[in-house]
């Protein structure tokens, strides 16, 4: 059986998910990065076929339905990442990071914790570290 990958618009419903926890449909049409107006009824049935699709699930709260991630996030992001990495920047992750970093204000706060992240993924101590970057 084929795996089916989320669209973007799907993806940016999943990513609201992830990050806020569980919403209605409303409350995800409000919460939108990408300032595109859309009709609540197109964001409810983009969340309705992604729960067919199994990406998502709900409970009912009164009349409305609260929807939640139904896949965990690694197993939706890394797939994304790597085929981003190898598609876009020909396999090499720092020109991902160095092109996400060009040009886009990151806070000191942020840049702190990417550098905890890149010490982290430099320790051969750490779990799951299946692969070891050299330069």
């Amino acid at each position: 059986m084929k795996k089916v990958k989320p669209s973007d618009l799907e993806m940016q419903i999943l990513s609201l998910l992830w990050e806020r926890g569980p919403s209605t449909a409303r409350e995800v049409l409000e919460a939108m990065p990408d300032g595109k107006e859309r009709a609540y009824t197109s964001v409810l049935s983009v969340m309705q076929v992604m729960e067919k699709k199994g990406f998502l699930k709900h409970k009912n709260r009164g009349l409305a339905h609260v929807y939640s991630p139904a896949v965990d996030k690694g197993r939706v992001i890394q797939p994304f990442l790597r085929r981003v990495v190898n598609e876009v920047f020909g396999g090499r992750p720092a020109a991902m990071m160095q092109a996400l970093l060009t040009g886009t204000q990151v806070s000191e706060s942020e840049l702190a914790e990417i550098r905890s992240v890149l010490d982290a993924a430099g320790d051969p101590k750490r779990s799951g570290s299946g692969k070891g970057d050299s330069k």
